[in-house]
């Protein structure tokens, strides 16, 4: 029996030093070229039209060419797609759930590279030091048991302190043209070396993990042309966050956005994994562009030039980059040239404003005219570039005796990128003006951040993140985040007001005389090259498994806990769902935030029941308005029980009574979170009817045997209320192996009215066995066996 050594691990933060580059297995993280090529050419024998750069990638890694575009025709939007990835990367938190799942499937191995990153648990406080330091102890029984079950499977482990995962997959893994999964929704950015990374729940990586062919409806293709050149203040970050407003949270749902034209190649490539990354604010399914030179140039700088090599040989043969007529489903054309600096927020990540206009928007909505912290970093953008820019204003600011008037906190993406920092002075540059480098992790982003000001009181932060939901980044419903660039966020830190704006403001000294920033500027790689830091942090490349580790989930533990299978609701043969109870009818946006809240209850991703205990719990109850309120009109005596949305569905529970939720437009969106789909199904949801899902959350529930169904008349919505009784009319066809088949609901309202509502479902012909066998994993165990 071999036992995992986490508390024999140096977990101290080291000074940079000039290393030898991360051992690497090329052959591990290089896509098999050669096969997709060949594969590539069965696809063009059966679609005999120019393919767009999205299709290529994901058409060659069909698990069948031929069986998987049938007679070649309408294949985006409509057909359902069998596919190979060829690596899985999961963050701590969602790991847990994962592993879980894969190990009761009974193998020895994943049939695909792995790795876990551990970035999501480390909460942000007092700094670097004392933060990783007291995170690894509160957390140690977590990361012994990833870590174990790590050393058993031969996955890759990335130790608290090593890096956001984002910023390592793009350091270490992606390469273009390879299809990998990610249990987070911002894996797409990776996209930014010219491959196609889609963000999953935990099942749907154990799909890639046990070698089953993973699913996908194939997404349609919005090209998007870039042309001119960005200038003066503005960045990539600008761009994704215009293209936010334009196509709204909901925009890109069922889609994968491929950039094209002049404006990429002068494009840096962490630059476009930023763009990648916030694509998945609009619902993209993932974002890419085509093989660059600056990607050539990253991978030789990252220490994989043996990967670039590959990469020139197959865009060489035309792989990496769309085919002359290729053709979109919607065409966005944006000049480079034109844009500004843009402002997006608050609570929505797609309420774009113009730099120039938000002080006018800032006094409209009147609001404070104050912020009261910047923050930068994250997956978004911790890139060497974002940084030395952000250093080129601090310095400018440091020359003439300005420091920043609100805390300005800094989290750099990786060890290495943080390590190349510190080397550079960049970091010493930032601390001179104020700023608090936090860990290499998620912190502050997710959630994970000790604010101890400003609690229950309105107020304004600005943040280069990705996300700015209601309650996100510390718990705080009042407090509004707005998304910027990492320079804009800086700028505006030395000002202290919302109605700041750099370009055309100056700031007032102590001499009395006026100082206007210059734009900054930064460099794409550094001169001499990253240093990887403390290279005890990384796992070695690529392990061998140890099946005799024991996986360590202690006793009595509160944070894991194994899992049951869940059990079918057509075990005893019957193919319509039972009666079912409505919970709740859910108001407006409902995102996974909502549905299965992060922060402080992070620590229970691996413990079911635990977690459970936050389900909806900021959800709004459209019947009153109330948030985390539901009815139990069932309970004892004759009056209806206000109580808590946890406490309702456990009475539900208890009595052995399955129930459904009505929800609104776009349920789920947001985090790539399955806890979300998980929780209700633990408590006995076996139904969600909806105006509409996003993508990867609609995924997650067919994965755990909830049907999610859509409203074929989204004003129905309202006629279904709490403790009125649905039945399903037209499953059993559907799970009979018609998948068109037309699926009505029987509602019986607490008045005893009786009537039938239309609806329609996505469900292919697998997801159709899940849902008959209870989960996708009771099917694949069945598979297995």
């Amino acid at each position: 029996m071999v036992r995992p050594a986490i508390r024999d691990v140096a977990w101290t933060r080291s000074f940079a030093t000039h290393a030898s580059t991360i051992p690497r297995n090329y052959a591990s993280i290089t896509p098999p070229y050669p096969t997709l090529i060949r594969n590539l050419e069965q696809v063009r024998d059966v679609l005999k039209r120019p393919l767009t750069l999205a299709e290529k990638v994901l058409y060659s890694h069909l698990h069948d060419p031929d069986k998987g575009l049938g007679n070649g025709g309408r294949i985006r939007g409509e057909a359902y797609l069998q596919l190979k990835p060829e690596r899985v990367a999961m963050q701590d938190a969602s790991a847990q759930m994962a592993l879980l799942q894969f190990m009761s499937a009974g193998l020895t191995r994943c049939a695909v590279p792995t790795s876990i990153h551990c970035d999501h648990l480390i909460q942000a406080s007092e700094g670097a030091k004392a933060d990783l330091e007291r995170s690894i102890v509160s957390n140690q029984e977590v990361f012994e048991f990833l870590e174990s079950a790590a050393r058993k499977y031969g996955i890759e482990f990335w130790r608290p302190g090593s890096g956001i995962i984002h910023q390592i997959v793009l350091e270490n893994y992606a390469a273009p043209g390879m299809l990998m999964l990610g249990t987070d929704s911002h894996t797409p950015n990776a996209g930014g070396l010219g491959m196609l990374a889609i963000g999953v729940g935990g099942a749907d990586a154990v799909d890639a993990m046990t070698g089953t062919p993973w699913e996908l409806k194939a997404p349609q293709i919005v090209g998007v042309h870039l042309t001119g050149n960005l200038s003066g203040w503005a960045t990539t970050k600008d761009l994704i966050l215009h293209l936010a407003g334009k196509l709204t949270v909901r925009g890109g749902t069922g889609r994968i956005i491929e950039y094209f034209g002049p404006g990429v190649h002068s494009q840096s490539c962490t630059g476009l994994a930023t763009i990648a990354n916030m694509g998945a604010e609009v619902g993209a399914t993932t974002s890419t562009f085509p093989y660059t030179s600056n990607m050539q140039s990253y991978l030789r700088s990252t220490g994989r030039g043996p990967v670039a090599r590959a990469a020139d040989e197959a865009a060489a043969q035309g792989f990496l980059s769309a085919d002359e007529g290729a053709e979109y489903d919607e065409v966005i054309e944006i000049n480079l040239s034109d844009l500004e600096p843009t402002i997006n927020g608050p609570f929505t990540p797609d309420l774009a404003t113009p730099l120039s206009k938000f002080g006018a928007f800032v006094t409209e909505q009147g609001w404070k005219d104050e912020l009261s912290a910047g923050l930068i970093g994250s997956c978004t953008n911790s890139s060497y570039e974002d940084m030395t820019r952000v250093a080129d204003l601090a310095r400018q600011a440091k020359a003439v005796g300005l420091t920043t008037k609100i805390p300005f906190l800094c989290t750099p993406g990786s060890e290495q990128i943080r390590a190349t920092m510190e080397r550079d002075n960049v970091t010493s540059t930032l601390e001179d003006v104020g700023a608090v480098v936090l860990a290499n992790a998620c912190g502050p982003c997710i959630g994970q951040w000790k604010r101890e000001d400003k609690k229950g009181e309105e107020n304004a932060i600005l943040t280069s993140f990705n996300r700015n939901f209601k309650s996100r980044n510390d718990g705080n419903r009042y407090t509004m985040n707005f998304l910027a660039s990492p320079t804009i966020v800086t700028a505006m830190a030395f000002s202290g007001s919302l109605s700041f704006n750099p370009m055309t403001d100056s700031l007032t000294l102590e001499s009395g005389k006026p100082f206007k920033f210059s734009p900054p500027s930064g460099q794409d790689l550094p001169s001499t090259g990253f240093t990887p830091g403390n290279t005890s942090f990384y796992p070695v490349p690529t392990p061998e498994p140890q099946p005799d580790t024991e996986i360590i989930i202690k006793k009595n533990s509160q944070r894991l806990e194994l899992l049951e299978p869940f059990t079918s609701p057509f075990s005893h043969g019957n193919l319509e769902l039972p009666p079912l109870k409505i919970l709740m009818r859910v108001r407006g946006k409902c995102t996974t935030d909502h549905i299965s809240a992060a922060g402080p209850w992070l620590k229970y991703k691996g413990h079911l029941t635990n977690i459970s205990e936050n389900l909806l719990i900021t959800a709004v109850n459209d019947e009153g308005g109330d948030v985390n309120v539901a009815f139990d009109h069932e309970a004892s005596g004759d009056a209806t029980k206000t109580d808590t949305i946890p406490n309702v569905a456990k009475r539900l529970k208890a009595r052995n009574q399955p129930w459904a939720l009505v929800v609104d437009d776009n349920y789920g969106e947001g985090s790539a979170r399955e806890h979300a789909a998980l929780q209700p199904r633990f408590y006995g949801c076996n139904l969600i009817i909806a105006r509409s899902f996003a993508r990867i959350h609609e995924t997650n529930l067919k994965k755990q045997g909830v049907l999610p169904l859509w409203f074929a008349d989204k004003v129905d919505y309202s006629r279904i209320s709490s403790g009125d009784v649905v039945e399903t009319v037209g499953l059993a066809d559907l799970l009979e192996g018609r998948p068109d088949a037309i699926i009505r609901l029987k509602v019986t309202n607490r008045e005893g009215e009786i009537f039938e509502i239309p609806t329609k479902h996505t469900m292919s012909m697998d997801q159709i066995k899940w849902l008959r066998a209870g989960s996708a994993l009771n099917y694949i165990r069945s598979q297995i066996q």
